[in-house]
């Protein structure tokens, strides 16, 4: 069994169009550096110097993982793991 990652659109092009793919790992870290080694190119997108982007929510069984444990948070096998763009905007 493995970890399920949705990606967004925004992403898909380092998924050759994948709306999901499997990764393993025992933390987000992993987890990512997992992803990079078949989707060259996704890790920089989603993590900066260690830490997730600013603007980029990662969710763990749709729980935000900014209020578990970030990038060190746990994973598991049959666990989803949602990658979500922040999105802004309004009226000036």
């Amino acid at each position: 069994m493995a970890i399920e990652v949705r990606i967004p659109t925004i992403l898909r092009q380092y998924t050759d169009g994948q709306k999901a793919v499997d990764g393993t790992g025992d933390t987000l870290a992993e987890l990512f550096a997992d992803l990079e080694t078949r989707h060259a190119g996704i890790q920089a997108r989603i993590v900066d110097g260690g830490e997730l982007r600013r603007f980029v929510n990662v969710y763990l069984n749709d729980e935000d993982v900014r209020f578990l444990d970030g990038i060190t948070t746990k994973v598991a096998d049959g666990d989803n793991v949602t990658i979500l763009p922040a999105v802004a905007g309004g009226m000036a």
